[in-house]
């Protein structure tokens, strides 16, 4: 039977050699302890893990380490976590720890993963290659359910693909989701009316493990077309109840809200790779992926990993959408597609709502961008008979 395959960067501790850093790992997260016990039975060996290669990488080394697929419970993420990031990042071996990937054979990989993935939801919006633009409604936290309905109508207006809730949106006495949902998509359905497409709206639905999807079903029977989760705050565990209830029957935008906790470190924690990688076999429609120009700390060549595994053929499951955001405009378009590719979403809230004209003009102008560079043309070439492009240009600059 095929086995899991993680791979960690580490910096042994001075009095310790990587080896036995390695080694350290592999013992904490199989069969080992600290001392010798009597409990150790022969037949325990089996689930040994192993170190498969082990090499200098900078300052630290590079380990990659097998874990027998026996230890881990089909299907059970939780538990395939405990394995592949658990204990290991507090060993005293060990001055820093970072797991950079884990790889599951297709014996544990029990997931169904996107339930419409990039193909499926390009279905829904009516494109075919190009980058799709969203939208977040600012300010994050404040409007009520009429005035977020009258952002939402606006950035239709203009053109936009997505629009969603912010990470600390969710049903707060300020701005419910029995008011505010209704009112969005009544606004959006008016749009359409208007335009001829369709938007999505990705209405926050965390909470607590055991109520998100009955919050989920309850947003569906009010209209929704998409729901999102912050999957770091709600837990792996959430998202799995959602991707897996056959009730759910419409795209799930997964934030990452958190994620620096554990990703920003170069040297400690955990990489956005693996956890990109289970959040696609969870169920993720839409992952948020970072950007290459935003205001977040970002590193190109982590992210075109992270959208690799999101992307690549993987078990059989539909590949997950990227999703840029974080501190984009018109002017940071190029730069993204040009690093990310075009099966991506650009989603930009202070790049549209702060357009000089407004929301409509600030979705129009990103979607112009977007045009620029599918026809070859740079920003600045394209913005000399494209005011509202022409208007972003001059606020922001390019990057």
């Amino acid at each position: 039977m095929p086995d899991v395959i993680a791979s960690y960067y580490f910096r042994p501790r001075s009095d310790t050699k990587p080896e036995q850093a390695a080694q350290a790992i592999c013992e904490e997260e199989t069969t080992g302890t600290w001392t010798d016990i009597s409990t150790r039975a022969d037949y325990v060996k089996r689930l040994d893990g192993g170190v498969e290669s082990l090499v200098k990488q900078g300052e630290g080394y590079l380990a990659r380490i097998r874990y027998p697929a026996e230890i881990f419970e089909p299907g059970n993420v939780a538990q395939y976590l405990s394995v592949v990031a658990g204990n290991l990042f507090g060993l005293g071996r060990l001055d820093s720890v970072r797991l950079m990937d884990a790889e599951f054979p297709d014996s544990l990989m029990r997931f169904k993963g996107p339930k419409f993935g990039i193909t499926g939801i390009r279905r829904m919006i009516g494109s075919k290659d190009r980058p799709h633009v969203g939208t977040i409604i600012k300010p994050k936290v404040g409007l009520n359910p009429e005035d977020t309905a009258a952002v939402a109508f606006q950035a239709a207006m203009g053109g936009i693909d997505l629009i969603k809730d912010d990470e600390t949106l969710a049903d707060q006495k300020f701005c419910p989701i029995d008011l505010r949902l209704p009112l969005v998509m009544q606004r959006l359905e008016e749009a359409k009316d208007e335009t001829g497409r369709e938007v999505l709206y990705a209405v926050n639905i965390s909470t607590r493990a055991d109520r998100i999807t009955e919050r989920a079903l309850h947003a569906i029977d009010l209209g929704a077309n998409m729901i999102m989760v912050d999957v770091f705050t709600t837990g792996f565990g959430a998202l799995q109840a959602l991707g897996e209830d056959p009730r759910i029957k419409v795209p799930i935008h997964v934030h990452r809200t958190m994620h620096a906790a554990f990703t920003r470190n170069p040297e400690h924690g955990i990489a956005m790779r693996p956890l990109a990688r289970i959040i696609r076999m969870l169920g993720a429609d839409q992952l948020h992926t970072g950007t290459v120009t935003g205001k977040m700390s970002h590193d190109a060549t982590d992210m075109k990993a992270s959208i690799g595994v999101l992307t690549c053929a993987c078990a059989g499951m539909k590949p997950t959408f990227p999703v840029s955001s974080g501190g984009l405009h018109p002017g940071t378009v190029a730069t993204e597609i040009a690093t990310l590719g075009t099966d991506i979403i650009l989603q930009a809230g202070g790049g549209i709502h702060g357009h000089p004209d407004g929301t409509a003009a600030g979705a129009r102008a990103m979607r112009q961008a977007v045009d620029a560079y599918m026809g070859g043309i740079s920003a600045e070439e394209y913005a000399k008979d494209h005011y509202e492009l022409e208007r972003a240009l001059k606020k922001w600059g390019t990057i």
